[in-house]
């Protein structure tokens, strides 16, 4: 069981989205239950105690992300937490939300969760956190279980979503960067630099030298606007359901980061059972001291993206049909009990 003291007085209703995760399946109106807990975040009343007093708790959480408190001017009552938790000795968990991280200070005894940011820069105290998903598997077609595809002669890649050949298009997104990069550095702006990169251009690269691949099928949906441009409750449902009928219909799914440098839809391949053909920009992947990547997916380092029909297709070749079926068997029970809220955050606790 772990034993949490958070400081409510830090909780924004207004800002729900800015909660530490972990706290957003005890944070609940009157009449949540259990049962809704365990369905929706894998998490039983019994995994937490909340204490009154720091003293009481053998872990801190700081309520709110690094970004609110930077965009509300909030940053003395985080500091002043963390001092408080350092005279103790106590660790505290805190996460950076979103696209952008936000520069955070360092402390001994502080964790930083991020899907964002750059691995290489070794941050103490960073680690990676999965986007965490609903089971759209279940929610879709009703199974406890996902399908699996039988192994083919050539590997079946899919890819449903944005994808832009413009170069004009890359320029302005690549400016947009670092304009932003020179506010950060002058101490205008709270956000981390990035990587002087087009994401959606990066993308649409990937896909045409798959294409231009005869070793390789191809089953892509490119978009020229996120969601394909949907408005309504009803677009946006059959564009979410073209997505998961394309990533079930495909072994291989290519996993590229976005506008932050984190990838969603990896763990959405996970989930329903799929490869990710996973290109690495300097990612944070979670739980990267326990589980070992590479033998998940196909690892295909930025560096080394010229090649990647290449090593998909060796990767493929690789696998007797047996170890086809296996693997997706093994990315579907690794997001079940890994990935998802409860499962991540009772691996982190006992690494305490």
């Amino acid at each position: 069981m772990m034993r949490i003291y958070y400081p409510q007085e830090h909780y924004d209703p207004q800002q729900r989205g800015a909660l530490f995760p972990l706290l957003k399946a005890f944070i609940k109106a009157a009449g949540f239950t259990d049962t809704q807990r365990m369905a929706l975040y894998q998490l039983h009343s019994k995994d937490c105690t909340f204490v009154k007093t720091m003293e009481e708790a053998e872990l801190v959480i700081l309520t709110m992300s690094w970004n609110y408190y930077q965009k509300h001017h909030c940053m003395p009552q985080a500091f002043k937490l963390l001092q408080a938790a350092q005279e103790l000795n106590l660790p505290v968990w805190s996460w950076n939300e979103g696209d952008f991280g936000v520069k955070v200070p360092v402390y001994p005894h502080l964790t930083v969760f991020r899907m964002s940011g750059y691995a290489s820069q070794q941050r103490l105290g960073h680690r990676g956190m999965p986007v965490f998903i609903s089971d759209r598997f279940k929610e879709d077609y009703g199974s406890e279980q996902a399908d699996y595809l039988d192994y083919s002669a050539l590997p079946q890649v899919g890819f449903c979503g944005q994808a832009i050949s413009s170069q004009s298009n890359a320029c302005k997104e690549v400016i947009k960067i670092g304009l932003r990069n020179t506010l950060s550095r002058l101490g205008l702006k709270a956000d981390e630099p990035q990587a002087l990169l087009s994401a959606s251009y990066l993308r649409a690269q990937l896909l045409r030298a798959l294409q231009q691949y005869t070793g390789v099928n191809c089953d892509f949906i490119l978009r020229e606007q996120y969601r394909a441009g949907a408005k309504t409750a009803a677009e946006k449902e059959e564009s979410t359901r073209a997505f998961y009928r394309n990533m079930r219909d495909n072994a291989y799914v290519l996993c590229v980061r976005g506008a932050g440098n984190f990838s969603v839809r990896f763990y959405e391949c996970l989930m329903m059972g799929r490869i990710p053909l996973y290109v690495h920009t300097d990612g944070y992947l979670p739980l990267n001291d326990s589980i070992d990547w590479k033998k998940h997916l196909v690892w295909v380092d930025y560096a080394e993206r010229a090649q990647l029909a290449e090593k998909l297709i060796a990767f493929h070749q690789a696998l007797r049909p047996e170890e086809f079926v296996a693997l997706q068997k093994s990315n579907r029970q690794l997001w079940e009990s890994q990935l998802r809220m409860g499962g991540f955050f009772k691996q982190e606790y006992h690494k305490l």
